[in-house]
């Protein structure tokens, strides 16, 4: 065998054994991201909202908003009420209590009486919004802005009126300079909205267990001791993964059953108009 010859096999056996280390480095990153994704998969638990979210998936519009909340036993509960919107009617289901999970009720600790999902043309927002922001107030179909005292405010026709107990207006009512900074200050769908910056949370958990509709809530008959309690331990086992246990110190009635009614638009009110006017 010549040195050329000898030179040329030295070469293929040398490239064989560098192609197949990389083969095999590739192989093994490519499992350790297959790991890394199944792992992910089998952390993410899908919550109630995402059943409703597929429930209600062939409708162009509708709103999820946080009316109750509570805890027992180690494990944690939401109630939602739903509001579908047609062109010619206002579908309202309000759920029973939902079990979901502790990094899910962390999420939403905050945001009691808040729109935590809204749908709007089709396209799905997850962030959280003051009730009735994305599809009714400054919807001149279901009513118009009214001024009081040289603030404008938001004001429901009467086949309506439930919507203002179901937001909380009549204790927090809808100011127009709220609503138009929820939309021009590019919220929608970005970031979630409390308030005006610089003047404190005015929607949230805390302002709707404060008093109206969300006063006589489960959530806010609890002590104050209770609901830091369960803050602090949602906290905590969201960041470590696991749940602790604590208790109540009071019954909990599990209900599941729903319930569902039907709202009929008035076609004396049905003129169009558009959102933001």
């Amino acid at each position: 065998m010549n040195n050329g010859i000898a030179k040329i096999i030295i070469i293929f056996i040398i490239g064989f054994f560098v192609l197949k280390t990389c083969n095999n480095r590739s192989d093994n990153r490519s499992d350790r991201r297959m790991q890394e994704r199944s792992v992910a998969m089998s952390s993410w638990e899908k919550s109630p909202v995402d059943e409703l979210i597929k429930k209600y998936s062939s409708e162009q519009n509708f709103s999820i908003i946080l009316q109750d909340m509570d805890a027992r036993d180690n494990k944690y509960y939401h109630q939602y009420n739903v509001l579908v919107e047609h062109p010619d009617t206002v579908l309202h289901e309000e759920t029973g209590w939902e079990t979901v999970s502790d990094q899910f009720f962390a999420a939403h600790v905050n945001n009691m009486g808040m729109e935590i999902v809204s749908k709007k043309d089709g396209k799905v927002s997850k962030q959280a919004s003051p009730a009735g922001y994305n599809h009714y107030i400054g919807n001149e179909r279901y009513g118009r802005w009214t001024e009081r005292n040289g603030t404008s405010f938001w004001e429901f026709y009467g086949q309506y009126a439930f919507m203002s107990s179901m937001f909380n207006l009549m204790a927090y009512p809808a100011r127009r300079s709220y609503y138009d900074d929820y939309y021009r200050g590019g919220y929608y769908g970005s970031r979630p909205y409390y308030g005006p910056s610089g003047r404190g949370a005015v929607y949230g958990t805390k302002n709707y267990t404060a008093s109206g509709t969300g006063k006589n809530s489960t959530w806010a008959s609890k002590p104050s001791s209770f609901k830091q309690n369960v803050r602090s331990q949602v906290a905590r086992s969201s960041q470590a993964g696991s749940s602790r246990s604590y208790s109540s110190g009071s019954s909990y009635s599990n209900r599941n059953s729903r319930s569902s009614s039907r709202y009929s638009r008035s076609s004396s009110r049905s003129r169009s108009g558009g959102f933001g006017k």
